[in-house]
């Protein structure tokens, strides 16, 4: 099948919503508000036959935090294939030229949320986290006293500039939590504060130490439910001030909804008892050039070393062969060479960098072979660190 790829237009607005319609689910006629391709900062591809646009997708210019360092990035989204065509290969002619340009624009890895993994997988995406949303008795916060020295209050615009950089401190604290920098986000203080019902900051003597941001959703009876995106908090005080101040919604909404990391510090501060999972989405990575990517990371300065690795990479050659990683003073380098000892294919790279999975789950699934136990407990070593979390879904 001879396909044409091209960027797609504003004259492709009702194909392509047609299409992400069949797929995901829609009214006929596309929303007055949703933006018409292309955006700014999102560059949409089309697999055209015939005329007929049968396949999109969307790359949005993302960074993703791994070592605390935000790594340039591409989101995959909005992908669809006409159901006469799947498992045809679309896909892969798709989003090879999606990698590539992404590539040349510098973006070093990849992350997508994924209705389903197989066809992802085998172009070398891997799952690495999941997006929840815990579902917690507002009641079990009922205990939950405002530290004297804190007070909560309705963020201002003044306050956004601190917002920011509480969130960017935060994220830089994970692995895969998105940078949420680019022109895809409006950093306005109008438009930061306008996205949500609420926003509650928690100020302490040094100024604003952490913040939540909120919806309310049901009634006010047993469907009552306060949803909050982003519980963020630098300071133990700021994160109880908050907790404190959700805890007070149990009268009217006796169920909130969190999102949070795994490692987020309410699970210790307060147990969160009576927690459930409410939803979760499994999102996977994909290294788009391996050398930027290892490049672009922190990584733990105690540790100094090498790895030869035998990378595979069908879909972006440019990455495949012998290299050798080495790390030294926090940095990391990956140059072609190396006797090629330990031997990674897309998804297996993929893990083994985001610090998912260690070598030895990762030899159970034959995502790797070859090395030993040095080259194991190297690369555990040098990927450890919070579990992966991307919390904003695209």
């Amino acid at each position: 099948m001879a396909l044409e790829i091209r960027a797609l237009g504003e004259h492709d607005d009702a194909a392509a919503w047609q299409l992400s319609r069949l797929a995901f689910g829609g009214p006929v006629e596309r929303p007055a508000a949703r933006r018409p391709t292309p955006a700014a900062g999102a560059h949409a591809l089309g697999a055209v036959d015939g005329g007929r646009l049968i396949g999109k997708a969307v790359g949005l210019e993302h960074a993703y935090f791994y070592g605390a360092h935000a790594v340039p990035a591409v989101g995959i989204a909005g992908v669809a294939i006409a159901p006469e065509y799947r498992g045809g290969g679309v896909l892969r002619e798709l989003l090879g030229p999606v990698l590539a340009q992404a590539r040349e624009r510098g973006a070093a890895v990849s992350a997508l949320f994924p209705t389903t993994a197989v066809p992802y997988r085998r172009l070398g995406w891997e799952l690495t986290g999941v997006l929840r949303w815990t579902a917690v008795p507002t009641a079990a916060l009922a205990a939950e006293r405002r530290p004297a020295n804190v007070t909560v209050r309705p963020a201002e615009e003044s306050d956004v500039p601190a917002i920011l950089g509480a969130y960017c401190a935060w994220a830089a604290d994970g692995a895969g939590m998105l940078a949420r920098t680019g022109p895809l986000f409006d950093h306005t203080p109008a438009a930061v504060l306008a996205g949500h019902d609420g926003f509650t900051v928690a100020e302490g003597p040094a100024g604003v130490e952490g913040y939540a941001s909120w919806d309310r959703q049901g009634g006010y009876d047993e469907h009552g439910v306060l949803s909050v995106a982003d519980l963020v908090a630098h300071t133990p005080r700021a994160l109880t001030a908050l907790l404190a101040m959700l805890g007070t919604w149990r009268s009217v909404a006796p169920t909130l909804h969190l999102r949070l990391r795994a490692d987020d510090p309410a699970w210790l501060v307060t147990g969160l008892a009576g927690a459930r999972t409410h939803s979760e989405q499994p999102w996977m990575l994909r290294l788009v050039d391996a050398r930027a990517a290892f490049q672009a990371r922190g990584w733990p300065h105690a540790l100094a070393g090498s790895v030869d690795l035998d990378l595979a990479d069908d879909l972006c050659p440019w990455n495949a062969g012998p290299h050798r990683l080495t790390l030294e003073g926090g940095r990391g380098t990956l140059t072609p060479g190396g006797d090629g000892t330990v031997h990674l294919g897309p998804g297996g790279l993929a893990a083994i960098y985001a610090g998912a999975r260690t070598p030895a789950v990762l030899r159970r699934a034959n995502l790797l072979s070859g090395g030993d136990e040095r080259t194991d407990a190297f690369l555990t070593a040098a990927t450890a660190g919070p579990a992966p979390s991307l919390l904003d879904y695209f």
